[in-house]
C-alpha cells in the first residue's frame, strides 16, 4: 500500500516537507513537529490536495502565516497545508480586485494604495493573509474586511469549490460562516473606492506609527489574544485595559508574558510553550471575571495534535501554582 508521504510526493513533487517544527513558522515561535507540511502552488493543486486528504481520512489544517494560532507543544499528527506566498495572486478589475487567499495583508494594503484604491488603510499593519483576515472578518479601528467582500471562493473539507456572496458569509464581529464551516479561502473578490494615493499613504503611515508605539512588534506574538467585542468595549473598555486594571501587565508564566507594552498581547520571551500560554490565558480570564465580572473570549485558536482547532479559552489546562509565575 502506498503511504501518505508517497501520495503527497506524487501529487505535489517538491512541495512536501517532513517533521517540520511549527515553532519555525509560528509567529509565536511555539509548537512541536508536524508530520507533513505542504505548499500547493495553485488553487487546482490545493483542491486536489484537500480531496486526497479527505479520501485518506487524514487530519489536516490550512494555515497562512499562523497569526492567531497557538500550536500544540506535542506537534501535529497530520498535514499542515500552507496558503501564503505560494498562493498570493492579484489582479485589478476597475474598483474591484481578485486576490488569492495567501496574499500578505500589509503588502495588499500597500498595493491598493499604489492602485489608488481606498478603504484598506485599517489593515496595513495586520500581520496575516487575506484569507485568514476574511475568515475571521478581521480589521482594526472598529472596521472589518467583510464590508469590502463581493464574494469568496472557498474549498470545503472534501476539496469541493463553493462560492459565497457577502450575504452568504454572514459576517459579524470577528466571525463569519467561512470560519463556522471550516472552509478554506482560495480566492476573493473585494471592492474599494477610488482615492488619492498620497492621502492613503499618509493615513497608512499614521496607523503604522501608532502601532509601533502601542504594540510589541519586535517580540514573537500572535497579535491580539482576546476579542474586543463592541458590547464589552462599551461596558469595560478594550481587553488590554481590563487586563491592565487587573494588575497583570508584565506578568508571566514560564517565558509567556503579558506584554508590558500592550496587555492584550502575550509575547514569547524565548522558550515559551503552548502550556505556558494557555495557563496565562486562563489566569487572565479568571482575574477579569473575579474583578469585573467580565468574560474575556479569545481571538487566538489552539491547534491540537489532531489538527483540530478551538478558541484557546476552551482548552482544558491545569493552572498549577509554581515558581515560574512572575
Amino acid at each position: 500500500m502506498v503511504d501518505l508521504g508517497e501520495k503527497l510526493d506524487g501529487l505535489l513533487p517538491g512541495a512536501v516537507d517532513r517533521n517540520v517544527y511549527m515553532s519555525k513558522i509560528s509567529r509565536w515561535r511555539i509548537g512541536g513537529p508536524v508530520d507533513f507540511l505542504v505548499r500547493p502552488q495553485s488553487v487546482d493543486e490545493l483542491a486536489s490536495l484537500i480531496s486526497l486528504l479527505d479520501r485518506s481520512e487524514t487530519n489536516w489544517i490550512a494555515v497562512g502565516h499562523s497569526s492567531n494560532l497557538l500550536f500544540s507543544d506535542s506537534g501535529l499528527r497530520g498535514v499542515v497545508v500552507v496558503i501564503a506566498d505560494n498562493l498570493a495572486g492579484f489582479r485589478r478589475e476597475g474598483d474591484q480586485i481578485v486576490v488569492q487567499g495567501g496574499h500578505w495583508v500589509p503588502s495588499l494594503a500597500r498595493r491598493l494604495m499604489q492602485e489608488g484604491l481606498a478603504g484598506a488603510e485599517h489593515i496595513v499593519g495586520i500581520p496575516g493573509t487575506i484569507g485568514g483576515l476574511i475568515c475571521m472578518n478581521g480589521g482594526s479601528m472598529r472596521k472589518s474586511i467583510g464590508a469590502n467582500v463581493v464574494h469568496v471562493d472557498c474549498l470545503d473539507r472534501h476539496g469541493t469549490r463553493i462560492r459565497l456572496t457577502q450575504d452568504d458569509c454572514q459576517f459579524s464581529y470577528r466571525k463569519s460562516e467561512i470560519q463556522a464551516r471550516s472552509l478554506v479561502v482560495a480566492e476573493a473578490r473585494l471592492v474599494f473606492q477610488p482615492g488619492d494615493p498620497s492621502e492613503i499613504r499618509s493615513q497608512m503611515r499614521s496607523i503604522l506609527r501608532s502601532r509601533r508605539l502601542k504594540f510589541p512588534l519586535k517580540q514573537p506574538n500572535c497579535g491580539s489574544v482576546f476579542v474586543s467585542d463592541p458590547k464589552m468595549y462599551e461596558k469595560y473598555g478594550p481587553p488590554g485595559a481590563v487586563i491592565e486594571k487587573c494588575g497583570l501587565k508584565g506578568f508571566q508564566i514560564g517565558d509567556a508574558q503579558i506584554s508590558p507594552a500592550h496587555a492584550n498581547f502575550i509575547v514569547n520571551r524565548g522558550n515559551a510553550t503552548a502550556v505556558d500560554t494557555l495557563r496565562l490565558i486562563r489566569l487572565i480570564r479568571e482575574k477579569a471575571m473575579e474583578t469585573f465580572d467580565c468574560d474575556l473570549l479569545c481571538e487566538v485558536r489552539y491547534v491540537g495534535e489532531d489538527c483540530a482547532t478551538l478558541p484557546a479559552h476552551q482548552v482544558p489546562v491545569q493552572l498549577h501554582a509554581s515558581q515560574d509565575c512572575q
